[in-house]
């Protein structure tokens, strides 16, 4: 259970699938090879993960509602299987994507962000794009990136993460996790 906290103050918040450790371990892997093509900075392993719905600010208080927003959702556990590596220029970023997204994926989306805007929360709609971002400040072409061995990771929960940030920079705390 989330603690308490004073009504004015914000949590930045978002959903997201939480790979496992070993999951975790398999996409850093990608790293060291991007990184020599791209440069950049590579994410901390400890911080990998897909985002469903980023959230952003929200008031403390909220947070409850949050949570019965996301415990309203069923869907079913699915497996999704992050096999490219790919580059978006706009944000400089080198991240792994599925070839093939998994339709319950794309339901979970949606049903998320359906729930969320009952309970009224905002957050920017867009085309949902599944990846796990590697590398932040990478520089790439349009060429494609090498091919990279599959990570398969079997999706049986997702979960309410707080951005932090600190010396370090950011870091994420699971305040939360929802079962398929």
């Amino acid at each position: 259970m989330i603690a308490m906290n004073p009504p004015d103050k914000s949590v930045r918040v978002f959903f997201a699938l939480w790979p496992s450790q070993s999951e975790r371990s398999a996409l850093a892997a990608w790293q060291p090879a991007l990184h020599g093509l791209c440069g950049g900075r590579a994410m901390r392993p400890d911080t990998l993960h897909a985002t469903l719905v980023f959230l952003g600010e929200i008031a403390a208080h909220r947070l409850e509602a949050a949570q019965l927003a996301a415990r309203e959702v069923g869907a079913k556990p699915f497996k999704i299987c992050f096999d490219t590596a790919r580059y978006w220029g706009h944000n400089h970023i080198a991240f792994a994507a599925p070839g093939n997204v998994p339709p319950q994926l794309l339901q979970l989306v949606a049903d998320l962000e359906h729930s969320l805007t009952r309970h009224r929360f905002r957050f920017e709609r867009r085309t949902y794009k599944p990846h796990v971002t590697l590398l932040r400040h990478a520089q790439w072409s349009d060429d494609e990136l090498p091919t990279m061995p599959a990570v398969s990771w079997q999706i049986g929960d997702f979960v309410l993460v707080q951005s932090l940030s600190d010396e370090h920079g950011a870091r994420y705390e699971v305040l939360a996790r929802f079962p398929l």
